[in-house]
């Protein structure tokens, strides 16, 4: 590789790396704010926390490569123009895919990366993440009991406790039970403390008493107690059970979805084309850097044409953007569209590739050489 390739590639993976990440951080700190209320609510540790917002960074980072290296290959080359840096190359004899060289490396690199993430990191990730959601949902041991207030474990069981102290015990504790309409009742304890066992999570009560109503003769019965277990709930396996959405599901078992007994018709198409988009989304990023670098280094260097040709350029890889959600959504009802899921996303890699090759007039060549 010539001193100039690494010159320029150089430029291109410090942007690369730069705008990758602001743009993931800004994502991410976005979407982590939904999750905000599992702090408050379910008691998480901040460290938690962090591990379990950072299982959705390979979704992000699907998302965010193809945008980010179009804007870092615009702007390097715009830069390049601008500063005369690719006319001097030109002039010394660097032809045009000598020119895209630095560029085309970095393409290829992220379409790497893009396979690694989509066929592999995307759906384990994702498994991880929606298999800790569903245990902190389902798993009352998250649960942050707050002090001094009402807080509803679930839709039917509702604790209050007045003090917790620093081993862990539960002072003054309050349970009412509503899971059965017919038979609610309330439980009283002076101390107690919240476990996980085998068969799900409960509460532990000591020196208190049961206090329930009969709906039908409102009597009035009370049962003290010196010890009382209190079963909240049964906890899920990890969601073994639960239905797997498609992001969770490597590309396989989104190809072989006959092999699912759960899979129900309605879902196919969604499935079938999260499968082909798992493969087509690192295409649509050589798409999208090849339709830049052909319009910034395919005509004359004019600091005067550069704001419409990187406007052009944007528009295009919006349009390619717009047309290929919407082709997804359509291919989702209608399998025999898959296809023309490949034919849009190749369509910018090979026009993009021969337009890049094409040199300038002969006028811009003349008028390049004189400001050279």
């Amino acid at each position: 590789m010539s001193g100039l390739n690494k010159y320029i590639l150089k430029q291109l993976l410090v942007g690369m790396i730069l705008v990758t990440a602001g743009l993931t951080c800004v994502i991410w700190l976005t979407q982590s704010l939904k999750f905000v209320e599992m702090i408050v609510n379910r008691g998480l540790t901040t460290g938690v926390f962090m591990y379990f917002t950072m299982l959705l960074l390979p979704n992000f980072l699907s998302i965010v490569l193809p945008i980010a290296l179009f804007t870092v290959i615009v702007f390097t080359y715009s830069k390049l123009i601008t500063d005369r840096e690719l006319v001097v190359m030109r002039a010394a004899g660097l032809s045009q895919h000598a020119l895209a060289k630095p560029g085309l490396i970095l393409t290829f690199i992220v379409v790497v990366l893009g396979y690694l993430i989509n066929i592999y990191l995307l759906p384990h990730s994702y498994r991880m993440f929606r298999e800790l959601q569903w245990e902190i949902r389902n798993n009352y041991t998250h649960i942050l009991l707050q002090e001094g207030s009402f807080n509803e474990a679930s839709q039917d069981i509702i604790v209050y406790i007045r003090k917790r102290s620093a081993d862990g015990q539960l002072h003054g504790i309050l349970v009412h039970d509503g899971r059965d309409k017919d038979k609610p009742y309330t439980l009283l304890a002076e101390r107690g403390a919240m476990l996980q066992g085998d068969e799900g999570s409960r509460v532990v009560m000591y020196n208190g008493n049961r206090q329930e109503v009969d709906p039908d003769t409102h009597q009035f019965s009370i049962l003290y107690f010196d010890r009382y277990i209190f079963e909240m709930a049964a906890t899920s396996d990890s969601g073994a059970g639960r239905f797997r959405e498609a992001r969770e599901r490597t590309v396989y078992e989104l190809f072989n979805l006959d092999k699912d007994p759960d899979m129900l018709p309605r879902n196919v198409g969604k499935f079938t084309v999260e499968g082909h988009k798992r493969l087509i989304s690192p295409i649509s990023a050589l798409g999208y850097a090849l339709v830049g670098l052909a319009i910034l280094i395919s005509s004359s260097f004019s600091r005067r044409s550069q704001t419409r040709r990187i406007v052009l350029a944007a528009v295009i890889v919006v349009a390619l953007q717009a047309a290929m959600l919407a082709l997804e959504n359509a291919t989702a009802k209608n399998l025999s569209l898959v296809p023309v899921l490949y034919v849009l996303g190749l369509l910018p890699v090979f026009a993009g590739y021969l337009l890049m090759l094409k040199s300038p007039g002969t006028r811009a060549t003349r008028r390049l050489e004189e400001a050279g």
